[in-house]
């Protein structure tokens, strides 16, 4: 490789390095309500006005996804009228007020430390606000990198975006970790602390990577697709031979002007199937189970008899094969293509959640639970976790990506809620009958990527108008 060609694919690793930030926070701050939210609890049950039930503990810990909903239902608008760039900026000014507000809900107008309704209505804003910056960066950071790399290393870098996620969970986990066991000595004083200023401390951390994020989007250029819809292909030209060099630029932006005569194409121009794959990508993603394992394993491995260090060491196993089986997913989506990675996954899915489903009704929760639970959460995060955002950053024409890639989002995090609201009633009818339709999902949805889901490997993202008119 000449130092022209290194110099291009450190510029290109530079600026997808930016954008994963968007899907660090996005990680970081769906995950640090799990370290405040017992302390918040204990907060707000100290108000005089209302009392803080169980519904309005579960509201608050989970408001977040409102704006989840939100944000992607308005990622298409921001992206395709303002540009991927600009949603980005909007998406850390989002994170940033969100970790400010959240820490200090007060905002110097209420009494501070007092709990009331209005500062409970007042924090969960602040969390909506933060849910819709996830929203935002859930559909645009892998659309942005999608859009600038190469497609013969597409799937890999969309695949970072996944890790980056996973790996702000980690990150915020442990940063909760470290805050709760530096606020004061013993048992008693660490959850006094906790309450007044522990989980205040907690949301403010995240401020610190969204500022990062805020101010490294300003080093890095709008997407070449964008510009050249917008009739700036001078600029598109000077971004795609630094990436791709003068000779591969140039073929790469006349792929792109052929796609982009219309610059305005209703979404279903190209039909509803490739809307209706879209949607469906997000809706399995989703029906398959992942949200409920993940927030409902301590659950499962306190039936193990788990307590202290022994559930935190199953909760660093479970982070580590999630990192490490991402990374499968990086390494060989390029290599071996989406569809078959996604297929092997489904059925390493129904495989754990059906074992998992005859242990409960068997009542045989033990060791073995733990195994299928750790064969289910690797099979999905070598597949379904980073694949289906690397299918729903590609695999939509160029004309109507933005708008699109919204309407999978959006239903993406409805799929979610849906999902997650609906595991504690399953669960009081049946916990081995509501394991058992998660196994039958996970089968549904390897049928549906063998007769529905087209191979992007190797395609480039001009090539997705023809694809689909082809259909």
């Amino acid at each position: 490789m000449n130092s022209h060609a290194k110099e291009s694919r450190l510029y290109l690793f530079f600026i997808v390095l930016v954008a994963v930030i968007g899907g660090l926070l996005f990680g970081y701050d769906t995950a640090v309500v799990s370290g405040a939210e017992q302390a918040l609890s204990q907060f707000f049950a100290g108000a005089k006005d209302f009392t803080y039930s169980n519904l309005l503990h579960g509201f608050t810990a989970s408001s977040a996804l409102i704006g989840c909903v939100i944000g992607g239902a308005i990622s298409g608008f921001l992206a395709s009228r303002l540009g991927r760039k600009k949603s980005l900026l909007i998406a850390a000014v989002l994170f940033f007020v969100s970790a400010v507000g959240s820490w200090c809900p007060e905002s110097g107008i209420l009494p501070y430390g007092e709990p009331s309704l209005t500062l409970l209505i007042v924090f969960n804003i602040y969390r909506i606000i933060g849910g819709i910056g996830v929203g935002l960066a859930s559909a645009v950071c892998p659309m942005y990198i999608a859009e600038v790399a190469p497609s013969s290393i597409r799937g890999t870098l969309v695949s970072c975006n996944q890790f980056a996620i996973i790996f702000g969970m980690l990150v915020v986990y442990f940063v909760n970790y470290l805050i709760r066991n530096n606020l004061a000595d013993g048992a008693d004083a660490i959850q006094a602390a906790m309450v007044q200023v522990g989980w205040r401390k907690m949301f403010l951390s995240e401020a610190f990577p969204a500022g990062a994020f805020f101010l490294l989007i300003f080093l890095v250029p709008e997407t070449p697709r964008y510009l050249v819809i917008r009739g700036r292909d001078a600029e598109a030209a000077v971004i795609l031979n630094r990436i791709n060099g003068e000779v591969e630029g140039a073929s790469v932006l006349e792929e792109i002007r052929s796609t982009v005569v219309e610059k305005k194409e209703k979404v279903l121009s190209y039909g509803i199937g490739v809307i209706l794959v879209g949607v469906l990508l997000s809706f399995f993603q989703q029906a398959i189970g992942i949200n409920v394992v993940l927030y409902y394993a301590p659950r499962i491995f306190a039936s193990l008899g788990s307590s202290g260090d022994a559930s935190m060491v199953q909760t660093v196993v479970m982070g580590i094969v999630n990192i490490i089986f991402t990374l499968v997913a990086i390494f060989t989506v390029d290599k071996f293509g989406r569809k078959p990675l996604l297929i092997i996954g489904s059925v390493g899915m129904t495989i754990g959640m059906a074992a998992l489903s005859v242990l409960s009704f068997c009542e045989l929760i033990g060791v073995g639970a733990l195994i299928f639970i750790i064969i289910y959460t690797a099979s999905f995060m070598m597949s379904w976790g980073p694949i289906c955002w690397v299918l729903i950053s590609e695999i939509f024409p160029n004309t109507i990506r933005s708008q699109a890639v919204a309407i999978a989002v959006a239903a993406q995090w409805i799929s979610n809620f849906l999902v997650s609201s609906t595991f504690p009633y399953l669960c009081d009818w049946s916990v081995g009958g509501t394991y058992c339709i998660y196994a039958v999902m996970s089968f549904l949805s390897a049928l549906f990527v063998w007769k529905m889901v087209p191979e992007t490997k190797g395609k480039t993202l001009e090539d997705m108008s023809a694809l689909w008119r082809s259909h």
